[in-house]
């Protein structure tokens, strides 16, 4: 039996999609999720979280881009400055420290786990001002573990997005484990994020590559009526396949327990 950590993105930016991950969590069919701290909805959710501390990783998922503030940006702006090495890393990281602490603030503990919204924990810059601000935050014992982009082993249905993420997040697990940060060496669940991609399939191609250990990310909701998010409909297809018999049914077929990342 391989164990794979499933982790739902996005906690906190919806009710929809939080309704959905706890649910998922409740049933099994997760085993972490990372929360959106700026949200407003995040005090009121936190609570109904608390009752899968231990059982599933509880993790941060930091945001530049999402508009919960003034000092959302592009996900362009993020990819072309961070290239360009022109962003201010002290600016950047108390913004990374405050999503921390309100993570701390609400569920009286640190995270588990970090990985951010598209990505951007991994980009150029951005790492850096990352790695200052576990420094400060985790004084004795770092985080459990980092997503590392860079190693990402499937490409899903979209060739050129997985290039262009690899690409921009270049050396991240190297630097990982040069600030001695424990990291998932195998991770996968990218995809177009289009209600035409054939879910199910890409989760069972993931279910049987995947080695013991090894991460896949997923993004479900409940309903299609959520305003502002784009990839709703891709949302519900992900929610229906993972809660479903079906889901059950691939990992017994691959030999997949869902469990807790532990190095």
């Amino acid at each position: 039996m391989k164990h794979l950590t499933l982790c739902a993105d996005d906690f906190a930016q919806s009710a929809p999609i939080s309704q959905a991950i706890l649910e998922l969590l409740e049933r099994g069919r997760l085993s972490a999720t990372s929360v959106m701290t700026q949200s407003p909805l995040w005090p009121g959710f936190a609570g109904q979280l608390e009752a899968f501390a231990g059982t599933s990783d509880i993790g941060l998922h930091l945001n530049l881009t999402h508009p919960f503030d003034d000092h959302a940006r592009p996900l362009s702006y993020w990819l072309l400055r961070s290239q360009a090495r022109c962003l201010p890393r002290a600016q950047i990281r108390d913004q990374l420290l405050r999503q921390i602490d309100l993570f701390t603030e609400h569920f009286q503990r640190l995270p588990d786990f970090i990985d951010g919204h598209q990505h951007v924990h991994a980009f150029p810059v951005i790492r850096d001002a990352l790695f200052e601000a576990i420094g400060m935050r985790w004084q004795f014992v770092p985080p459990s573990y980092i997503r590392a982009p860079d190693l990402l082993a499937e490409a899903g249905d979209s060739w050129l997005k997985s290039s262009i993420l690899k690409g921009v997040c270049h050396g991240f697990s190297r630097q990982l484990q040069v600030q001695a940060l424990v990291h998932p060496r195998w991770f996968a669940g990218l995809y177009s994020l289009s209600p035409l991609a054939d879910y199910p399939k890409l989760m069972q191609r993931w279910l049987k590559a995947a080695p013991h250990g090894g991460l896949i990310m997923c993004h479900p909701g409940i309903t299609l009526e959520n305003a502002g998010d784009p990839i709703g409909p891709s949302r519900l297809l992900e929610y229906c396949y993972l809660l479903s018999d079906e889901f059950a049914e691939d990992c017994t077929q691959y030999n997949v327990e869902l469990k807790p990342f532990s190095n």
